[in-house]
Parts: structure tokens; sequence; C-alpha cells
């Protein structure tokens, strides 16, 4: 299994970068992501599914995207999903945000990806972690970047 964190902290006030995170404007922060369409949305969020389509070149991949966890309050905003991906990966990311004051924002991203099949396990065995860190990194930078622009 696969794992990370990376914490940062953002000058923009939380309820400004929480709303990259909405539906209207996650391609803002995961521009890769095609499509991103509700299919049920539960009271509370948790348990609430969404089809995403993902492409990278000429690929693309549309899977089931689930929440796991969700808090949203004045000082905390918090979310976690989970999808399998290709039948090949089960992946949980959690974005968590903390109002450090007015104007600055503590972002943690966290996840994991689990190989579900040999495919999958050989994958995450043998894949460069520092290519797994360039992409966290690049999420949380272009997190960092959009919050900016609307701060």
């Amino acid at each position: 299994m696969l794992t990370w964190s990376k914490e940062i902290i953002i000058p923009a006030p939380i309820e400004t970068i929480w709303n990259l995170f909405q539906l209207e404007n996650i391609q803002r922060i995961m521009p890769n992501i095609v499509e991103h369409k509700p299919l049920e949305i539960k009271e509370g969020v948790v348990g609430s599914t969404y089809e995403q389509t993902y492409r990278e070149g000429k690929r693309t991949e549309t899977y089931i995207v689930t929440d796991l966890e969700y808090e949203n309050n004045d000082q905390k905003k918090h979310k976690k999903i989970e999808f399998t991906l290709a039948k090949a990966f089960k992946i949980q990311a959690a974005y968590t945000l903390i109002k450090l004051d007015e104007q600055s924002t503590r972002f943690i991203y966290t996840g994991q990806n689990e190989g579900l099949n040999l495919m999958g396990k050989t994958f995450i065995k043998l894949g460069p972690k520092k290519s797994n860190e360039k992409v966290v990194d690049g999420f949380v930078e272009t997190v960092r970047t959009e919050a900016m622009k609307d701060a």
C-alpha cells in the first residue's frame, strides 16, 4: 500500500479554499477530471456518490467516488473520498482545512492507494515513490495557486 500526507499553510480564508472542492469548481484543482456528476446525494454528505471521468493523454477512466467522511464548520472543513480505479486500485483521499485566522488556513492532504489485484499490487510495489510525491506536491500547489487567485 502506498500512503501520503502533505501539509501546507495557504494565505487565504478557509471558505475560499473550501469553495475549490465544490462540484462546480473541482476542475480548477483537478484539471484531468473531465466529468463529475452526482449520482446520489445524501443528507449530511456521507454516503453520497458521484460518477467521475478522468483523462490522462488519450486514456479515460470512469469510476464511482463515494464520500466517506464530511465535516463543515467555521474552524474545520474535511472530506474523505474513496474510489476504485481500473479494478486494480482502491484509492482513498482526504482533504482537511483548519482555520488559523481570517487570512490563513492549514491544508492537509492525505491518502492511500491499495493494489486490489496482482497488477495493482505489483504496480504499487515497483512504482517509483518519487512520481507519487510529485503528484501529491503538484495537487497541493494547484490548490494553493487557485486559492490565491480568489483570496
